[in-house]
């Protein structure tokens, strides 16, 4: 068997951490393993300097959650693992319990394509400790991965206004993989189609793509190579000008638009990927005017994103579709959103007991409890207001205060007018799937709606105005008891 069939077997349980099977194994040794547990997912940060993020990834975790146990392949490999003394990492009791497991946490989830904050649940885990704990890994990897792209995205479709974007990044993603989850979060973020055809095939998103220049060094001269696209692909002719030179290549491609005219087709676009895009845009725009090509698309490519595209449509660049590639799919000014797995609530024989986990920075002061996400919306549906709370307390009032988690003289009150909405809902009950999935243009038009109802100001891509999000009243006091009660011992 190939490494890469291998790799995309549908079985993903030990892509994880090998830190969770050494756990797993002294839980099963403490005789701790099936104490009932509650994880949640979330991060610490928003990413890119930005307002909101939003939240990506969560049908491919649970996909992976339905099927997720150890074969006999898995087992033989776990089996012939080492210590630094050369004994077996793990014995056979250990292992013929992984052998037959099955998974059976109830999962609640953020959905996807809502906007998320700093030190949210975006999805919590509850069950047995060893299974909670042994999909840490993965749920971080597609969740957190997915939600910076998705965002990513969502920057870039802001700054393009009403303009087109279009995911080019497959080439330079890293690995096969990465170009397919980000093709995947990219859509949900609001882009228009992608380049990726796999992504396409899999996902239902639009394919759109043009020539490399490769194609035009092949001909022995632009025009001629402009004019055998046009004969072989006579319905999509976008030709990229800048292999020589951009507004000669322009001229060539206005040719070549002239005889695809005579055939009675269109000149559908051409594309711009180097120089001044500023100025060669506004350029070409004239040269196809005056050539009676008014409604011929000018496409710009070439390491842009959102500050790039904002930056070229102040300067007035004549650009109506961004093909945004390297920045997007690698997410290149922020590659990792940071997110963390953290054991919140456990069931020891006397009870419920809620760690928490501290640190010198407040900001990384884990939050303890059954965690809820509420959401506070005014009259006109925007929304207001985010409080985290704990479950397991007395449902909080419409009139309370949340707390900053980080700051605790930071407080913002709730308006007892507003309506509110609760954001975790239920997407596994003992491991199997309560509902099905939405499709991905439904999960994209809930992103857009979502960003919709953010405040502007929230929305900006510089210095952006912050969203208020904090602990719900008596989960921050019972946080703080925690906290100085560990500091003491």
């Amino acid at each position: 068997m190939s490494r890469v069939s291998e790799l995309y077997r549908a079985n993903l349980a030990t892509l994880t951490d090998l830190y969770e099977l050494t756990m797993g194994a002294g839980y099963e040794t403490a005789g701790v393993a099936d104490h009932d547990s509650v994880f949640a997912l979330s991060f610490r940060t928003l990413p890119f300097g930005g307002g909101y993020a939003v939240a990506a990834g969560l049908d491919d975790a649970l996909a992976i959650l339905e099927d997720f146990h150890f074969d006999a392949a898995d087992i033989d490999y776990m089996s012939g693992l080492r210590g630094a003394g050369d004994s077996p990492l793990f014995g056979p009791a250990f292992l013929d319990r992984l052998a037959s497991l099955k998974f059976v946490c109830d999962v609640d989830a953020i959905p996807e394509g809502t906007v998320v904050f700093a030190n949210e649940p975006l999805l919590r885990v509850r069950g047995p400790l060893l299974q909670a704990q042994l999909v840490e890994s993965v749920l971080l990897t597609v969740v957190g991965f997915q939600t910076l792209v998705a965002t990513k995205a969502a920057r870039v479709v802001e700054a393009a206004g009403n303009d087109p974007v279009l995911e080019f990044g497959m080439r330079r993603a890293q690995g096969p993989d990465g170009a397919l989850s980000a093709a995947r979060a990219a859509y949900i973020g609001g882009v228009a189609a992608t380049s990726n055809v796999l992504a396409g095939r899999l996902f239902g998103i639009p394919v759109r793509g043009t020539h490399a220049h490769s194609w035009v060094q092949v001909f022995g001269d632009e025009q001629t190579a402009f004019d055998a696209y046009a004969d072989a692909q006579p319905d999509n002719v976008t030709l990229l000008v800048d292999t020589y030179d951009s507004l000669v290549g322009v001229a060539h491609a206005i040719e070549t638009g002239r005889r695809i005219q005579a055939r009675g087709g269109r000149l559908a676009g051409i594309r711009l990927d180097s120089g001044d895009l500023a100025y060669l845009s506004i350029e070409a725009r004239r040269l196809l005017d005056e050539a009676g090509f008014t409604d011929t698309k000018i496409v710009a490519s070439n390491d842009l994103d959102e500050q790039t595209i904002a930056s070229l449509r102040a300067q007035g660049a004549r650009i109506d579709i961004w093909g945004v590639g390297t920045r997007l799919d690698t997410c290149y000014d922020q590659p990792a959103l940071g997110a963390i797995y953290k054991l919140s609530a456990i069931c020891d024989p006397g009870g419920w007991r809620y760690p928490v986990k501290l640190s010198e920075q407040s900001s990384k002061i884990s939050i303890p409890g059954v965690l809820g996400v509420r959401r506070f919306v005014d009259s006109s549906g925007r929304f207001r207001a985010d409080m985290i709370y704990d479950e397991d307390l007395p449902a909080p009032p419409n009139g309370d205060v949340i707390v900053d988690p980080a700051d605790a003289l930071h407080m913002r009150a709730i308006d007892p007018d507003w309506s509110s909405q609760e954001l975790l809902v239920p997407a596994m009950r003992g491991g199997v799937r309560v509902s099905a999935a939405p499709s991905l243009d439904d999960v994209r038009a809930r992103a857009r709606a979502q960003i919709g109802s953010l405040h502007p100001a929230i929305r900006r891509l510089l210095n952006p105005h912050v969203y208020p999000v904090g602990l719900e009243m008596r989960l921050h006091e019972r946080r703080t008891a925690l906290v100085v009660e560990r500091r003491r011992t």
